[in-house]
C-alpha cells in the first residue's frame, strides 16, 4: 500500500491547483469581469476531491484507517462519493456509499468502477419528504454494525471546509489585485465556509455570495422538491453559520439548466447543475455589481454526468416544457453584441 507523506502521492497529488479562466463570452459587454474556477479538473471531476482528501489523509497517516480492516461509509449525491472512492481505492480501503434515486447513474457507475459498494435508499423521509435523513439513518446503521467502520460526515466535519481555504487562496493568487465578489454553491456548506473563513480571517474586501437551491432549507427557504442533485439541502448542515454569506441568491432547477446550457453554448464549458446555478446567480446580481468589479465563481464539477438530464433536450422538455429559447436567445444576442 502506498504510504501517505507530507504531500499526497500518485493521482491524488493532482487534487487542487485547478485553473481559473475568464468567462469573456458568457455576456460580452458586461461592466464587470467574471472568472471561473474549474473544479472539474480535479482527478475525480469535482471540488469534492479536495474535501475527500482532507477528511481521510490524516487518519490514514496516523493509522486510524487501516487497509484491509477499516471501512469508510458516507452519504453522497455523487461527487464526494467519487472522491472518496478514488482515495479509498488508492490506499486499499473498503468504501460504502449511500445514495438515493436522484443520484446520476453515471456517478454510481464511476464509484463502482473505483471499487466502491453503493447502497441506494428508495424511500423518502415521511417528515420532510426528502432522501437525506434516510441516507443519514442508513449510514448510522452501517457504522453501528460493521466493525472498523468510519463515517467522515461531510455535513459536520471541520476538515471539509478546511480543504477550501486552499481553494480561496488559489483564486486570490490567480487574479492580480484579488477579487471583489465570490459566488459559491451550497450543499454541505464546506466550500462556502472554507472560502468565507479565508476571506474573513485575512480581512479581504470580498463580498461572499451563497447560491442556494429554491426549496433548500439552508437559508430558510420553504422546503420543496428539487430535481438537480448535489445543490441545496433538505436539512441545514452542521457546518452552516449565519455569517458565512454577505448575500444569498436562490435559484430554481430551471435556472440551473439554463445556466449550464448557456455556459456550454458560449464558453464551451460542460459543467454540472450547480455550476448553472452560479451562472444564473451572477445574472440575477448583475445590475448590483459595480463597474470594473472582478467576480469569481467556483464551478463544482463536470457536465458529462448530466448528459441524461440537463443536457438532454427530451428530459428538459419533459420537466420544463419547450424552454430552449432561454439559452438560444442569449446566444443570438451575444453574437449581435460581438459584431
Amino acid at each position: 500500500m502506498p504510504e501517505p507523506d507530507d504531500g499526497p502521492a500518485g493521482v491524488l497529488g493532482t487534487i487542487g491547483g485547478t485553473p481559473l479562466v475568464e468567462l469573456a463570452k458568457l455576456a460580452p459587454g458586461r461592466h464587470f469581469t467574471t472568472y471561473a474556477k474549474l473544479e472539474a479538473f480535479n482527478p475525480g471531476g469535482s471540488m469534492k476531491d479536495r474535501s475527500a482528501l482532507e477528511m481521510l489523509r490524516a487518519l490514514i497517516r496516523d493509522g486510524t484507517l487501516v487497509p484491509g480492516r477499516s471501512v469508510v461509509v458516507e452519504s453522497s449525491s455523487g461527487n464526494l462519493g467519487i472522491g472518496l472512492a478514488q482515495i479509498c481505492a488508492y490506499y486499499g480501503l473498503r468504501f460504502i456509499c449511500v445514495v438515493d434515486p436522484r443520484t446520476n447513474r453515471q456517478n454510481i457507475a464511476v464509484m463502482r468502477a473505483l471499487g466502491a459498494e453503493v447502497e441506494v435508499v428508495s424511500e423518502c423521509d415521511p417528515a420532510t419528504g426528502e432522501y437525506l435523513p434516510v441516507r443519514v439513518r442508513r449510514i448510522k446503521s452501517l457504522v453501528a454494525r460493521i466493525p472498523g467502520a468510519y463515517w467522515p460526515n461531510q455535513y459536520a466535519n471541520p476538515l471539509n471546509p478546511r480543504a477550501h481555504r486552499r481553494t480561496m487562496r488559489e483564486i486570490v493568487a490567480a487574479v492580480p489585485g484579488g477579487i471583489d465578489y465570490l459566488f459559491c454553491a451550497t450543499g454541505s456548506c464546506g466550500t462556502l465556509r472554507g472560502c468565507a473563513e479565508y476571506v474573513r480571517e485575512r480581512g479581504l474586501a470580498v463580498t461572499v455570495v451563497a447560491v442556494d437551491a429554491r426549496g433548500s432549507v439552508i437559508f430558510d427557504d420553504a422546503p420543496a422538491p428539487r430535481l438537480i442533485p448535489g445543490h441545496g439541502a433538505a436539512v441545514r448542515p452542521a457546518l452552516f453559520r449565519d455569517d458565512l454569506a454577505d448575500e444569498v441568491i436562490h435559484v430554481t432547477d430551471l435556472d440551473c439548466v439554463v445556466g449550464c446550457r448557456r455556459l456550454a453554448a458560449r464558453e464551451a464549458v460542460l459543467a454540472g447543475g450547480s455550476s448553472g446555478a452560479l451562472v444564473a446567480a451572477v445574472e440575477q446580481m448583475a445590475d448590483r455589481i459595480p463597474a470594473g468589479a472582478r467576480c469569481a465563481v467556483v464551478l463544482p464539477d463536470r457536465g458529462e454526468r448530466y448528459l441524461d438530464t440537463i443536457y438532454d433536450d427530451a428530459w428538459v422538455a419533459r420537466h420544463f416544457g419547450d424552454v430552449s429559447h432561454l439559452w438560444k436567445e442569449t446566444k443570438l444576442a451575444m453574437k449581435e453584441a460581438s459584431c
